[in-house]
């Protein structure tokens, strides 16, 4: 069967261009804190399927929707030039025109919102109120006065918002309470996603100073980047082991499974350093932590 070669134009404004502004690839990173959220209430007793699915479908939707701002913003602040090293953005290619990006933005946050208010079947107003929350700084992340992407918040948001608001929020959706075993779940999703915001920061580095984008790596420099790589995987592990409190062993050692190859991707990330090569390793790094999802969300189903 013949094959589309990879280099094949994009027509402006079609399907394709959409699906690639969308960035599927990271749509992982959304899966990964409603699914441990429905295993921990799995173990508790109190899952919920159609719960779940909503959870999941607001996360998918709140992700493509970040996704599409983030694409927009960062072309018009110029951030997105042609010495630009991570995976071509729609905007900046010409995929996608301002004003019809909009338009699809717009839509991505109404179809969140109704996702959301569906949720209202299973809570009361505070799920209003959170849901609102997660498309305010969706906004915030890269657009406004103060773009918190610009001054060093992404990895404290990453934490936050594909951590303990995922998490939590899903097992709150279908139990509505908060256990300690919420929290650490919630902490060790949010550092292990955020090895991908690092690795993405770490190749960026050089860009991101030019354009007045001060991350973490910007800020502390390349080697505190690759430390901090390493140590966000390693955290989320030595989290898990709080789950021998519980006498829950496959969530407690399960996700070590994921310590090897953590450890090869990081140490091919300080081999390249930095360039293009690097999206080899930001592919690994999504690999690795959906692993850790996979590992601890089976750990609990287990138990």
């Amino acid at each position: 069967m013949e094959t589309k070669p990879k280099n094949t134009p994009v027509r402006p404004n079609s399907l394709r261009a959409w699906v690639l502004a969308a960035r599927p690839k990271t749509l992982s990173a959304a899966f990964i804190p409603v699914l441990l959220g429905s295993a921990l209430a799995w173990s508790d007793g109190t899952f919920k399927p159609l719960a779940g699915l909503l959870c999941m479908l607001f996360a998918f939707l709140m992700q493509v929707d970040a996704n599409l701002i983030n694409d927009l913003y960062d072309y018009l602040k110029g951030s997105d030039r042609s010495d630009r090293l991570g995976p071509q953005r729609a905007c900046a290619q010409g995929w996608i025109d301002c004003r019809r990006m909009k338009y699809g933005i717009l839509c991505t946050t109404l179809a969140a919102a109704a996702a959301g208010l569906c949720l209202l079947l299973y809570g009361g107003g505070e799920l209003i109120l959170i849901g609102a929350v997660c498309i305010v700084f969706a906004f915030l992340y890269t657009t406004g006065p103060y773009p918190l992407a610009y001054h060093g918040w992404g990895d404290l948001l990453v934490l936050f918002f594909f951590g303990f608001v995922p998490v939590g929020g899903t097992y709150y959706v279908m139990s509505h309470s908060w256990t300690t075993a919420v929290f650490v779940v919630s902490l060790a999703c949010g550092t292990v996603i955020d090895t991908l915001l690092m690795v993405n920061n770490f190749r960026d580095r050089e860009q991101d100073a030019l354009s007045g984008k001060r991350t973490l790596v910007v800020r502390w420099g390349e080697k505190t980047g690759q430390r901090l790589y390493l140590l966000l995987g390693l955290i989320a592990v030595l989290l898990c082991l709080y789950f021998l409190r519980e006498k829950l062993w496959y969530a407690a050692f399960l996700p070590w499974l994921y310590v090897p190859l953590h450890a090869m991707t990081w140490r091919k990330m300080v081999r390249i350093g930095q360039g293009r090569e690097l999206n080899a390793v930001l592919g690994e790094t999504s690999r690795n932590m959906l692993l850790f999802g996979l590992l601890l969300a089976l750990g609990l189903f287990l138990g």
